[in-house]
Parts: C-alpha cells; sequence; structure tokens
C-alpha cells in the first residue's frame, strides 16, 4: 500500500473550493491525494453543460444562489452546507476511472448502516440517488468527485435544478429521485460521516496522511482562479480567460 495525503483545508466561497479541487490535480501528486470540504449554497454545472438546460435560473437569481461551472464532467449538482463534497486524486492513467472512488462511497456507507449500489453515474440506496460522480483526466492524473447528501433536502435539490428536458443531449444530467441520509433516517453528524469516507479510503488506497495545502496546490489555485474560476464568462459558457 502506498502512503497519500488527506488534505485538511476549508474555504468559504465555492470559486475557492472549485479553483482548490481542481488544482489538487493540476499539481500532479506522485500518490493518492483525498479532499473532503462542503460548500455553501450553489449550483455547480458540468464542464460542457449549458444552464439553461440544467438550472432553474429565475428561482436561482430570487433567492441569490450562485451558479459556478466546475473543470470536470457528468451532471449539474446543487451544493449547500448538507452535502459533503468528495475529492480523490489519483496519479497516473486509470482504466476504471469511477471504480475506486465507487469503491470508497459504497463501503463509506454501507459503515453508516445503508445497503448500497453502484448505479449508472452514482450510489443509490434502493431507487433514490445518494451519491453523484464525475471524473477529470489529465495527462498526468485522475480527479474523481462525489457529491454525499448527508442532510439536504429532496425537495431544495429539486427547488433549482430543471426537470428532464423532452429532448435530451449528450451532455444533458441525468434526472434520478434523490435522498440523503437523514431522509434515510440516518443523522450521524458530519464527523462520524467523514470518518467513515477516510476509514474507507485508507482501507482502499493505504496510509493517508493528513497535511494543510501545500504552497504549490495554493498557486496553482490561485491562478485558476484567475483564469476560470474569477472570470464570469468560465461560468456562463465554459470560455476561460489567458494566463
Amino acid at each position: 500500500m502506498t502512503t497519500g495525503s488527506d488534505v485538511r483545508a476549508a474555504f468559504t466561497d465555492p470559486a475557492e473550493n472549485l479553483a482548490f479541487d481542481e488544482a489538487l490535480l493540476r499539481v500532479a501528486p506522485e500518490s493518492p491525494v483525498l479532499w473532503l470540504w462542503r460548500n455553501p449554497v450553489c449550483v455547480v454545472v458540468g464542464r460542457g453543460q449549458r444552464i439553461t438546460r440544467e438550472v432553474r435560473v429565475a428561482e436561482c437569481a430570487r433567492d441569490g444562489v450562485p451558479v459556478l461551472r466546475r473543470a470536470s464532467g457528468g451532471g449539474t449538482v446543487f451544493h449547500d452546507p448538507g452535502n459533503l463534497n468528495v475529492t480523490l486524486v489519483l496519479p497516473g492513467p486509470a482504466d476504471r476511472p469511477l471504480e475506486a472512488l465507487g469503491q470508497v462511497m459504497s463501503a463509506a456507507v454501507d459503515q453508516l448502516g445503508l445497503v448500497p449500489r453502484i448505479g449508472d453515474r452514482g450510489l443509490f440506496v434502493g431507487d433514490a440517488k445518494l451519491c453523484g460522480f464525475a471524473v477529470f483526466r489529465t495527462k498526468t492524473g485522475l480527479l474523481a468527485h462525489s457529491t454525499l447528501l448527508v442532510e439536504t433536502s429532496a425537495g431544495l435539490v429539486g427547488r433549482y435544478l430543471t426537470s428532464a428536458p423532452p429532448d435530451p443531449r449528450p451532455l444533458d444530467s441525468h434526472r434520478s429521485p434523490v435522498a440523503s441520509l437523514a431522509e434515510h433516517g440516518l443523522r450521524p453528524g458530519f464527523p462520524a460521516v467523514e470518518a467513515a469516507v477516510r476509514a474507507a479510503a485508507s482501507q482502499l488506497l493505504g496510509t493517508l496522511v493528513p497535511r494543510p495545502p501545500s504552497a504549490a496546490e495554493l498557486a496553482r489555485q490561485r491562478a485558476l482562479l484567475h483564469t476560470r474560476y474569477r472570470y464570469p464568462s468560465w461560468h456562463a459558457d465554459g470560455a476561460q480567460r489567458a494566463a
């Protein structure tokens, strides 16, 4: 087993979180990296998605909910403090990019007392999605990340995301019913949930040593904030500013 990193970092701004998420991959780590984080209320669309097909724009504007874009593919997700984000970065090429993340999340949910199954682009308990998955590759590594609905209600998710469109397109989100741990009757609290994810990741990937962000990761975060995540056109349509 290798020795990897369990990065301990907390940012209060969704743009800073998304920039740091990508920065962990861009610095090309030589061993696995795990990062657990939470966002304030926002909606995050996938790299190539169209906001008008994914988001109830008027409702977001009315309630002051920002809409942001991430670098990975996958579907649109609702973030709030009741939703735990799990980022896993692995070095080198991977033939099955979501397999490790799926195993980690499945083992964690099993530890918490539910019976999960890995389905299309996520983890389900019964017919309801509990975790969504997305992935982003570079030549030197792989970023896979997941959202785990801990306390966020299904009604809140549906308030800001559109229903499945009548003319489905390849990049559209795959809409599924969702339910949080709380809606399944589990309220373990975030420390217990995070401990379960960390234990599952360590069992699969080897020892993960807690550490703060590195200087290289923070520098790359700042650069990505400039070229992407502080640039309105990036969030609107995926256009980035020249470095």
